[in-house]
């Protein structure tokens, strides 16, 4: 029991003394690292005085420096002011040197100028005095003397005005007419073409008279189913072997045509059949449409057209204007087109190309509202993406103003393919409709004494009246019936319009 209690109080001494020794070696510890510490401190702050005693010094070196620089920039500064100001002092005395000297000129221009009041008040006085002493002698004011003066300046320069104007005008007129003459003859005699006249009806024969029967039908049930299937009117008459197909419409006309040839071979004619033969008519005029067109592209030489525009153009071979084929004629004007266009120095390709483009309009114009030249423009700026082309076809008729160098070249062809001999028909009653317009024309004006249209139309001569229409009158009086006839009437080709002017001295010997 002792034992034991002496063993723990052992053990308890040497943890006390353990923890002392534990205790006291700490702070021994603890007391060395903080004298290490300070001593690190105290080295540390030795160093940055030593390095703040640096920079300082550094820092007062660099402040000498920029006040040295400073100190001879502001001398600079200085001396460049001292200089400027003994400028602007030495320019400001020259200035007033100069002020002065202009205020004694302007003194002496003064003096000067009354001089010369008094001078020209004089002269006044003596024009004055010899001005009312001519009039007493000539017995006429001098307003009236300066308007006679007026007078027979302002005839003489009307004269000579006109007679320069004519003078100029005619050597004008002949210079572009011999260029013109040579251009289009040319032209002309390089495309020989045929004369080509179509009409609204077409005419089958047929092998007998017997077919009409079978083509009539039982009833009229055959007729009426092919009239119906073709959109045309069959007529059947007492013509021997023939049957005549009307239409207004060049394509229903061809179908049925086509068609009709077909039956009459085939020999088998009822409306099943009918409508058959009509489908597969439809199919061959389709492809006969373009056919002609790839045909028409081919003999104007024109490369690049789009697949649309030559289905389109085929169908002119089956479109006719005043009696022309229209793609004969267009065919006609793409070679005049690129003649012209060679002449000048043009684009020959564009040109051809325009010219053969230029009526397409013609071949939906049944179908879209608005002139044909319009149409066409909106059909090639859609298909063939060209610009020129396009305001060449709008201008070729002059609904948009020619003003383009390809618009005049096919407007030229157009007028020459369609004014040539035979080139269109007109009925007698349409001809002298258009001769009497244009004579009425020509007499509306004031000053017209009579008017003839002659040469088919081509030429318009006028007698005016000699007491109220001058020579400069009569050049003015051509020009505005000549706009006239552009504004109010619609004519192929061109018109000359010769305003005659004569003036008779008649006397009597007694």
């Amino acid at each position: 029991m002792i034992a034991t209690w002496l063993f723990f109080v052992v053990i308890g001494l040497v943890l006390v003394v353990g923890l002392l020794f534990g205790y006291f070696a700490r702070q021994i510890l603890a007391n060395q690292q903080l004298r290490s510490a300070q001593n690190e401190a105290k080295r540390l702050l030795e160093e940055a005085a030593a390095k703040h005693e640096e920079m300082l010094h550094k820092a007062r070196e660099e402040a000498v420096k920029v006040r040295q620089a400073a100190d001879a920039e502001s001398r600079e500064r200085r001396y460049e002011l001292q200089r400027l100001e003994r400028r602007f002092i030495q320019k400001e005395e020259r200035l007033d040197h100069k002020l002065e000297s202009l205020e004694r000129r302007e003194r002496g221009m003064v003096e000067k100028e009354k001089g010369l009041d008094s001078i020209r008040a004089q002269l006044e006085e003596i024009r004055s005095k010899q001005l009312h002493q001519l009039e007493l002698i000539s017995g006429v004011s001098s307003q009236e003397a300066r308007d006679e003066l007026l007078r027979v300046v302002e005839v003489e320069i009307r004269e000579d005005a006109s007679r320069k104007v004519r003078e100029w005008e005619e050597r004008i007129k002949d210079e572009i007419n011999d260029k013109a003459r040579d251009i289009l003859a040319t032209s002309i005699q390089r495309c020989a073409t045929d004369v080509v006249s179509e009409t609204t009806v077409s005419v089958v024969s047929l092998p007998s008279d017997e077919m009409k029967g079978r083509l009539i039908g039982r009833e009229g049930r055959n007729i009426r189913a092919l009239e119906q299937a073709t959109g045309v009117d069959l007529i059947i008459d007492d013509t021997p072997e023939a049957v005549t197909i009307s239409s207004f419409d060049p394509l229903r006309r061809e179908v049925a045509r086509v068609a009709l040839t077909n039956l009459i071979l085939d020999g088998r004619i009822h409306p099943a059949r009918i409508e058959e033969v009509v489908e597969k008519a439809k199919n061959e005029v389709d492809t006969a449409i373009r056919n002609e067109g790839e045909q028409a592209i081919r003999k104007a030489s024109v490369p690049g057209v789009h697949p649309e525009l030559i289905r389109l153009l085929g169908r002119l071979k089956f479109r006719s204007s005043y009696g022309q084929n229209v793609l004969t004629h267009s065919l006609e004007v793409a070679h005049l087109s690129g003649m012209l266009a060679a002449e000048i120095g043009a684009d020959v390709i564009l040109a051809k190309r325009a010219g053969l483009l230029h009526d397409i309009g013609k071949a939906v114009d049944h179908e879209v509202e608005g002139p044909h030249a319009a149409i066409g423009a909106d059909l090639v700026r859609q298909w063939d993406k060209s610009a020129e082309v396009a305001q060449a076809i709008v201008e070729h008729h002059g609904e948009a103003g020619t003003t383009s160098t390809l618009g005049f070249i096919v407007a030229t062809a157009d007028a020459i393919s369609g004014s040539r001999l035979g080139a269109r028909r007109e009925s007698l009653e349409e001809y002298l409709k258009r001769i009497e317009a244009l004579e009425n024309v020509a007499k509306s004006f004031s000053g017209v004494d009579k008017a003839f249209a002659i040469q088919a139309g081509r030429e318009v001569r006028i007698l005016v009246k000699p007491e109220q229409v001058d020579d400069l009158g009569a050049m003015r009086l051509a020009r505005d019936i000549v706009a006239k006839i552009e504004d109010t009437l619609q004519y192929p080709g061109q018109i000359r319009v010769t305003v005659l002017r004569e003036t008779r001295a008649v006397d009597y010997a007694k």
